[in-house]
């Protein structure tokens, strides 16, 4: 059986979400300046990229907790940035309106150089075989779940 201490050296969970919230404050930071949260930025870019099926396609897509994405959709929509279409049966999708397009253009500087600090603090091709591995985490994670 394992003992604690062997949990904390080893748990994915534990790891993986100590370094998600350590990269999300960095992005977070970056992004202050404009009041967006690094969430919001990625749900806007994905609303732009047109993956918005329904809430349940995009939280699948996005990986993210239903309730955390219909709360920062929410926020999103009475900040003016989206809107609401209707999608295939009763589903909702979104689209960015003209101020969703804006924040996105003044976000991507900030986002930009959240990056190259990321980037450089670790190393490109560090960066990139981190990538991957990230990409095959969660490819195990769906898998197994």
């Amino acid at each position: 059986m394992p003992t604690v201490e062997d949990i904390a050296k080893t748990c994915a969970c534990l790891h993986t979400r100590m370094t998600a919230r350590a990269v999300t404050r960095v992005y977070d930071e970056a992004l202050r300046p404009i009041g967006l949260k690094v969430t919001q930025f990625s749900l806007l870019g994905a609303i732009a990229h047109g993956v918005t099926g329904s809430v349940s396609a995009l939280a699948e897509t996005l990986a993210l907790e239903r309730t955390t994405l219909t709360r920062n959709l929410r926020l999103l929509h009475e900040a003016g940035m989206i809107a609401p279409q209707r999608g295939a049966g009763r589903a909702v999708a979104y689209e960015l309106t003209a101020k969703g397009r804006a924040m996105i253009e003044r976000a991507i500087p900030l986002w930009e150089a959240a990056q190259r600090r990321i980037e450089a603090a670790l190393g490109t091709a560090e960066w990139e075989e981190t990538r991957g591995r990230l990409k095959a985490l969660r490819k195990a994670a769906r898998a197994s779940a």
